[in-house]
C-alpha cells in the first residue's frame, strides 16, 4: 500500500482530531433534535474553515483548500466516522463543476459558497429517473431572454438549506444523455417551489425534498458549462463525489463500527466469558478487518491514479459497490454482536445500520455500477498490471 508522507500523516491526524472533538460530540444532539440548529451549523462551518477542512476539493486559486484527490480521500475517511449532516455543515457541499463557471457565475455562486454565505444542492434525480440520469424529464427551452425550465426533481439533499441549485435539464431531448445541460437556479426565482419533503430511513438531519420548476425564466448566462455537455460534466463531478463522499466516508463508518463491536465483544460476557473469545465472533471481526484493508488499498490506488489524470470510472464503480456493500455487512455484524442494545431507537449502531442501507442507493445503485464494470470488461478485458 502507498506510504504516507509526514505532511499527509499530519493532515490525517488533524482531520481525525477535528472529527472527534467537534463532530462526534454532537451525535447525541443530532439524534435528540433530529438535526442541528442554524447557530450550531454556523459554528461548525466556522470551525471547518479555521481548520482548513472546508471546501477541500476546490482549487486554491478559487479560494478553496485545494487538496489532491488522494489527500481528500484521506481526510474524508476520518470525517466519515460520524453522521452525514455534521460532515456537511463542517466541510461544505461544494461541487467541482462550479469551477467551470464564467467569471460572473463564480462571483455569484462559487465564491459566496466558499465563504459559507450561499449553499448549493445538485438537482439531478427525479421520481422516474434515479440512477438513470439520462432519462430525466425536466427540460429547458430557449426564450428571447434566456431559458425556461419546467419539471420536477426528487430526493434532493439539503434542498431546504440551499440557496441555489445546479439543475440538470434536457435541452435537446432527442439526443438522450448527450442532450442534457446544467443550469444555475436561485431558490427565490419566480415559479420555483419546494415540494414534498421525504422522511428518509437514514441520514438524520439532512433534508431530502422535491423541487418544482414551473415556467421558471432564467437568464442566458445561467447555463453552466457548454450546452448539451451536462451529462459529461455530471459524470466527472459525481465520480469524484462517489470516491470521497461515498467510498471514503463509507470506509470511515466501517472502521468506526469495527472499533465499536470489537470493544463491545471484549466487554460483553455470555456463559461466563467475553464473547470475543468465541470463535465465530473472532472470525467476523477478522473478516471485517481484512475487507476494510482491501477496500482502503483500492481507494488509495484509485485516488493516486486520478491525481495523475486518469478517469478511473470503472474503479470508482468498483469502490462504490465494494465499500457500500461492505458497510452493509459490517453494520449487520455490529447489530448482531450488540444484540438488542444495538437495535433500539437512538443507538448509534441502529442509526448507522439505517444509513448503511442508503449507501447502496445514493449516487447510483450497486446494479448500475456493476453494469459499468461489466461494460468495461466486455470492451477492454481485465487489466493485467496497473501502475500506481
Amino acid at each position: 500500500m502507498t506510504q504516507l508522507t509526514l505532511d499527509q500523516h499530519v493532515l490525517v491526524e488533524k482531520a481525525r482530531r477535528f472529527t472527534w472533538e467537534h463532530l462526534v460530540s454532537l451525535e447525541n444532539t443530532v439524534t435528540q433534535q433530529g438535526g442541528i440548529e442554524p447557530e450550531q451549523a454556523r459554528t461548525l462551518m466556522r470551525l471547518g474553515q479555521e481548520s482548513k477542512l472546508f471546501a477541500t476539493n476546490i482549487d486554491s486559486k478559487y479560494g478553496g483548500v485545494g487538496l489532491s484527490t488522494f489527500e481528500n480521500v484521506l481526510i474524508q475517511e476520518q470525517l466519515g466516522v460520524t453522521k452525514d449532516v455534521l460532515i456537511r455543515r463542517a466541510t461544505g457541499n461544494i461541487y467541482e463543476c462550479l469551477m467551470l463557471g464564467t467569471a460572473a457565475q463564480q462571483e455569484r455562486y462559487l465564491f459566496p459558497a466558499l465563504k459559507g454565505k450561499r449553499w448549493c444542492s445538485l438537482a439531478v434525480s427525479e421520481l422516474e429517473a434515479g440512477s438513470d440520469a439520462a432519462s430525466i424529464k425536466t427540460c429547458a427551452t430557449k426564450s428571447d431572454q434566456g431559458w425556461v425550465l419546467n419539471g420536477r426533481k426528487a430526493y434532493i439533499s439539503d434542498a431546504e438549506y440551499s440557496d441555489y441549485f445546479i439543475v440538470a435539464a434536457k435541452t435537446a431531448p432527442e439526443l438522450g444523455a448527450k442532450g442534457i445541460s446544467l443550469f444555475l437556479v436561485d431558490k427565490n426565482v419566480p415559479g420555483f417551489s419546494l415540494g414534498k419533503s421525504f422522511n428518509m430511513m437514514g441520514f438524520i438531519g439532512t433534508s431530502h425534498n422535491e423541487l418544482i420548476f414551473n415556467q421558471i425564466h432564467v437568464e442566458e448566462d445561467s447555463l453552466l458549462g457548454e450546452m448539451n455537455q451536462g451529462f459529461k460534466i455530471l459524470c466527472q463531478t459525481l465520480g469524484r463525489a462517489r470516491l470521497a463522499k461515498v467510498a471514503a466516508r463509507g470506509l470511515g463508518k466501517c472502521v468506526r463500527l469495527l472499533d465499536l463491536m470489537t470493544e463491545h465483544a471484549k466487554q460483553r460476557h455470555q456463559f461466563g466469558k467475553p464473547i470475543v473469545e468465541t470463535g465465530n465472533i473472532r472470525y467476523i471481526l477478522a473478516d471485517c478487518a481484512i475487507e476494510i484493508r482491501v477496500a482502503r488499498a483500492l481507494l488509495w490506488e484509485t485516488a493516486r491514479r486520478m491525481d495523475k489524470g486518469e478517469s478511473c470510472r470503472e474503479e470508482i464503480s468498483m469502490l462504490k459497490v465494494f465499500v457500500t456493500e461492505l458497510l452493509g455487512r459490517v453494520a449487520d455484524h455490529a447489530v448482531q454482536i450488540f444484540g438488542a442494545s444495538g437495535c433500539h431507537d437512538g443507538h448509534l449502531i441502529e442509526s448507522f445500520y439505517r444509513d448503511a442501507r442508503l449507501f447502496r442507493i445514493i449516487d447510483g445503485t450497486s446494479e448500475i455500477h456493476r453494469n459499468i464494470i461489466a461494460n468495461s470488461l466486455i470492451k477492454q478485458g481485465a487489466p493485467i498490471i496497473v501502475d500506481v
